[in-house]
């Protein structure tokens, strides 16, 4: 794979541990800025709504740029947002900056995957997809617990100056090491992008990867009162909890790109499979700890396997659309990551109980089995 593969990793193991570490910085942002919980807790909800509507919008505006320069553009008002939102005292402007930071982020990965893409042979997008894809995963396990970590120590204002920083690097990584030209060999007609993004097949994928997101983070979301509250496990050993499901899902992205290019079928049929049965296994068994354990690890590579797998297959149906289909599948993947929480937290609330929650991952994994399995030999046709 080539080296600036891995230096856009870098910028999206940086993008995302800021989507992430904020909900262990809600506490500390309300009572600095003198807001409700709920009220700081809906920053994280503006920077979801953001990813959704800023992923292909942005990646229309990227059609008539350079990747580099539109690469370079979007990270550093990625970064300029976290050092307003470092800076500031107000509530309003800090929801605008996340509001800005994720229309920026949605607009890099969009093209960051189209770029990907155009890196490697026509055969390998699954391998790029999934080392771009590890930085989110690494986010998960070092960046998001680090972050927390020192937004106990020093305050959250010292988490989104860490952001900033570790842009740094990757912007001057985007600068020196992205080839000039239009994102995945765009023409830079918006019309024909659009044209091409009439399939049936890529919206079969951007389907199945909302339905197998919107499972995953389902019960992340609320892994951590599973397991204090069902299984048992001390409040101290939640972050460690959490860091082994990062773990996991590294381990899916890296397995997923050595076999989403020439056996994707197995992967999304096998790998669905047993995500399904994962999923109720956790539902039955979730006051053991050691199934817990297990269980964090191995569905989360198993979601984040299938999930990129489906990335990559969304590359392929619309490869004369790389931009927008980047960005429609970064908009499938986040519209999945608001609809997890919701319709877990509508079981919990109807009183069904903690374990509920990873029935509802298991229904929506079995959904998006019965309908890609009537798609199954569409899906594979690159």
């Amino acid at each position: 794979m080539p080296f600036t593969l891995y230096l856009l990793a870098l910028a999206v193991f940086a993008q995302g541990t800021s989507e992430f570490m904020l909900s262990g910085l809600v506490p500390d942002i309300a009572h600095d800025l003198g807001v409700s919980v709920p009220a700081a807790g809906s920053l994280t909800s503006a920077f979801a709504v953001g990813m959704v509507v800023g992923a292909p919008l942005m990646a229309v505006l990227a059609l008539r740029r350079s990747r580099r320069a539109t690469l370079f553009g979007f990270l550093a008002v990625f970064l300029a947002a976290h050092v307003v939102g470092a800076l500031t005292t107000r509530y309003d402007v800090l929801l605008a900056t996340r509001v800005v930071a994720a229309l920026a982020n949605a607009g890099f990965l969009a093209v960051a995957l189209a770029t990907a893409a155009s890196l490697v042979a026509p055969d390998a997008k699954g391998r790029a997809t999934s080392v771009l894809l590890g930085g989110t995963t690494l986010a998960c396990v070092a960046g998001v617990p680090g972050g927390a970590l020192l937004g106990q120590l020093m305050g959250w204002r010292a988490a989104f100056w860490a952001v900033a920083l570790l842009c740094v690097p990757a912007l001057v990584a985007v600068a020196r090491s992205v080839p000039p030209g239009p994102a995945g060999g765009a023409t830079g007609d918006v019309r024909a992008e659009l044209r091409a993004l009439r399939s049936s097949r890529l919206l079969v994928v951007l389907v199945l990867g909302a339905l197998v997101n919107a499972a995953t983070f389902c019960t992340f979301t609320y892994l951590a009162s599973v397991a204090t509250d069902v299984t048992g496990i001390a409040a101290a050993w939640v972050p460690a909890l959490l860091a082994l499901f990062g773990l996991g899902s590294f381990a899916g992205v890296s397995l997923a790109g050595r076999w989403s290019d020439a056996r994707p079928l197995p992967v999304l049929a096998g790998g669905g499979a047993a995500l399904c049965a994962g999923w109720v296994l956790f539902a039955y068994a979730a006051q053991s700890v050691p199934v817990t354990l297990a269980l964090a690890f191995v569905q989360g590579a198993l979601s984040f396997a299938v999930g990129s797998t489906l990335i990559a297959r969304a590359l392929y149906a619309a490869s004369g659309a790389p931009t927008l289909a980047g960005g429609c599948a970064t908009a499938a993947l986040n519209v999945g990551a608001a609809l997890g929480p919701w319709a877990g937290g509508l079981v919990i609330d109807g009183g069904l109980g903690l374990r509920a929650v990873m029935a509802v991952s298991a229904g929506l994994v079995a959904l998006a089995l019965a309908l890609g399995g009537a798609r199954a030999l569409t899906l594979v046709r690159a």
